[in-house]
């Protein structure tokens, strides 16, 4: 008999979810259908780089997920056959402002390169091979490169994710919907049941678990992000991303995209309407590395809803006392290194497979849930 499996959110936990359901060994004895209505969703309005192994966080759980997810990054990108608008591996350069930090970000780094294959390559970078690297910085800072360092686009990513999926046995819904107390999901179509519901709903997943009587303990952040339209020579391909200490990500892409991001606004819910402050931000923080950049060049805002749980930290699992509910969530500004992991892990569970090692990756979800 075919397992029916639904998939509530299409970002980057139900997107890679959605994938591997249609990849994996046993794909033919499982039919999804995926809910999403894309509003707010924070993976769909976001680029980012994807490069753990430098984070200031200290959360070994967090480390662990982080790690593993940009280390099945190479793996999940060929198996999908992705583009490289979606994900490229173009390195990144971490900046410190004291040139002593930075000394010490570098042996840190090279202990680390020792036994972290997906590193790759690291090396110490003065201003001015930093300005090699990157050309369009018009004043580079000093910083540390690792080769295994990437760039992602959210938006790419998830549709190019689902639209492989939808090849196979992935059905895509436009819509919200909702449970019911009896866990069934309610559907434009009417209530249907389903044989394991997969919950990965973000910064909404409150609501969305609400009516099975449980308040999962997470919040919404808003993040923006700016697009700008740069001079992008030929010669310049394939530059590095580079994360500044202290300030927003700076993210070329091939074809004359910069983007600059992301804000991190604990106070705005769920409004998605884009901030003139937020984008001058952005923009200044941007200048301190290069200076010719106006507001002109700014062709696009985005603004997304990410979640955060009350120390952090992404969680996923069965859900307490309702084992054919999966859910995965609170992945705060890391989710795009941390969600494919995840991803993989519920369809792992799908397939009734052993999971080893969960609680090396995340606490209980019973800690997130009243």
């Amino acid at each position: 008999m075919v397992k029916q499996v639904a998939i509530i959110g299409g970002g980057i936990i139900g997107a890679t979810d959605a994938f591997y359901l249609s990849f994996l060994q046993g794909n033919d004895n499982i039919q999804v259908t995926l809910f999403d209505d894309d509003t707010g969703q924070a993976t769909k309005a976001a680029s980012g780089i994807i490069s753990p192994w430098l984070s200031k966080r200290r959360n070994k759980r967090w480390y662990a997920l982080a790690k593993r997810g940009a280390e099945l990054y190479p793996s999940l990108v060929s198996d999908a056959q992705l583009s490289n608008q979606a994900y490229q591996q173009t390195g990144t350069i971490v900046t410190r402002k004291n040139h002593d930090d930075l000394l010490a970000l570098y042996q840190e780094a090279k202990i680390k390169e020792q036994h972290t294959t997906a590193m790759g390559r690291v090396e110490l970078l003065d201003a001015k091979e930093v300005k090699r690297r990157m050309p369009l910085l018009t004043d580079a800072p000093e910083g540390v490169f690792v080769s295994g360092g990437a760039r992602i686009d959210g938006g790419h990513f998830v549709s190019e994710l689902l639209e492989r999926a939808a090849a196979n046995n992935l059905d895509v819904k436009n819509e919200r919907v909702s449970l019911t107390a009896n866990g069934a999901i309610n559907t434009t179509a009417g209530p249907k049941h389903f044989d394991i519901v997969i919950i990965a709903t973000g910064a909404r997943m409150h609501e969305s678990l609400q009516p099975l009587g449980l308040n999962v303990k997470v919040r919404p952040q808003k993040g923006q992000l700016i697009d700008l339209t740069v001079k992008m020579p030929h010669k310049w391909r394939n530059m590095p991303v580079m994360m500044p200490e202290g300030s927003s990500d700076v993210i070329p892409f091939n074809g004359g995209k910069l983007v600059i991001g992301a804000t991190h606004e604990n106070d705005e819910g769920f409004d998605l309407t884009p901030q003139p402050a937020a984008r001058r931000q952005l923009l200044n923080n941007a200048k301190v590395f290069i200076k010719t950049l106006t507001d002109a060049q700014v062709s696009d805002m985005r603004v997304g809803t990410r979640a955060y749980t009350e120390d952090f930290a992404p969680f996923f699992g069965a859900v307490p006392t309702l084992p054919n509910f999966l859910i995965g969530g609170g992945l705060g500004s890391s989710g795009l290194t941390t969600g494919p992991m995840i991803g993989y892990l519920l369809a792992q569970a799908v397939f009734e497979r052993e999971i080893d090692h969960w609680q090396d990756y995340t606490k209980p979800v019973s800690q997130y849930i009243d």
